[in-house]
């Protein structure tokens, strides 16, 4: 069962070197579970209303941790 986890991070300043999350992720303030991609929206929409975010300091990001298995 594909699982989703909801990431509410601050924006890093761009350096002109370009962005490399694996190398260098964004510092999280807050991960989120969800069962399924509709409860993850809904996450990642309350997040999105946060003053923080509306104002471009933060971001939310929704990641597909798991994969469903067919059969």
């Amino acid at each position: 069962m594909t699982r989703f986890l909801v990431v509410l991070t601050d924006v890093r300043p761009f350096d002109g070197h370009g962005r490399n999350e694996r190398a260098c992720p964004e510092r999280r303030r807050q991960v989120v579970g969800a069962s399924s991609r509709e409860a993850a929206d809904r996450i990642a929409g309350a997040f999105m209303a946060l003053g923080m975010v509306r104002a471009g300091r933060q971001r939310v990001k929704v990641i597909a941790v798991g994969r469903r298995r067919e059969g």
